[in-house]
């Protein structure tokens, strides 16, 4: 009888103890392949995601997210201050992708020459160096809005073949409308890249938004601001353009972090009417 309450007892210990360790953290956001999870625990606790410590705040705010085709399932450690520690497998749901062509465009635009490669080299080093920056600002809380309005032309995920050649999946969603109409930085933070001319994305413009998200308005006719500026949200930052590997005037709107590109899509609700 004395074991049986002794063991009763310690179940209890142990199953308030994980109680416990949930009530000190939580999580929201999407749990899929292109989500963005923001997170909050104890002042003071240290966060791992896939084994890599990643930032938290005086506060315990911390976030990352999971890339077009992140695998099923992902690792989340919080070690909070007293030590203590709850490791989780979060599982990430699986979305399926549409195939889209394009024909038409320039033949130097899909199959590059050698004399372009290393210009796109240089200008990959770039961004990716712009994607590595972890900023310790929290702009990412001013929230979200829609950078430019119009027809959803684009989605995130999907696999283009242009000129009967398969490429890349897409990783944004396009805005297609008429050359001249105003993009908005959907987001408070620091614009990191202002240039007129990629090869690949023509007018494009990058924007931290601190702790790793990054997002990308490209195929700009107008850049109306340059590196080093902030920029609220709601400010104009460009107009839509045809700029780069392009079949017509649109916004290629992305957003990362660090390495992992997300969905855009799934932080904002509907495309809003004029």
């Amino acid at each position: 009888m004395i074991r049986f309450v002794v063991s009763i007892l310690a179940m209890l210990l142990i199953s308030g103890s994980a109680i416990a360790k949930e009530d000190r953290y939580s999580l929201s956001g999407t749990m899929s392949q292109g989500g963005l999870v923001f997170g909050k625990a104890v002042a003071g606790s240290k966060v791992f995601f896939e084994g890599a410590e990643i930032r938290v705040s005086e506060a315990g705010e911390f976030l990352f997210g999971f890339g077009r085709d992140f695998k099923s399932t992902a690792t989340l450690k919080i070690v909070f201050p007293d030590g203590e520690a709850v490791q989780r497998e979060l599982k990430v749901a699986p979305r399926k992708y549409r195939i889209e062509r394009v024909d038409g465009l320039p033949k130097a635009k899909v199959t590059p020459s050698e004399e372009f490669l290393k210009r796109i080299r240089q200008e990959n080093a770039e961004i990716a160096r712009i994607r590595a920056i972890d900023t310790p600002e929290k702009w990412f809380q001013s929230g979200w809005n829609w950078p430019a309005f119009g027809r959803i032309s684009g989605v995130y995920g999907s696999q283009r073949v242009l000129n009967g050649i398969p490429k890349r999946p897409h990783f944004g969603i396009d805005v297609a409308a008429p050359t001249g109409t105003e993009v908005w930085a959907s987001t408070d933070g620091m614009v990191r890249m202002a240039e007129k001319d990629l090869f690949y994305t023509g007018g494009t413009i990058m924007i931290d938004h601190g702790y790793g998200l990054v997002s990308v308005y490209s195929h700009l006719s107008k850049l109306d601001v340059k590196s080093g500026d902030f920029v609220k949200q709601g400010q104009k930052i460009g107009e839509i353009g045809s700029t780069g590997r392009s079949s017509g005037p649109h916004l290629d709107w992305r957003l990362n972090w660090f390495k992992e590109r997300l969905d855009p899509g799934l932080l904002m609700g509907p495309m809003p009417k004029k």
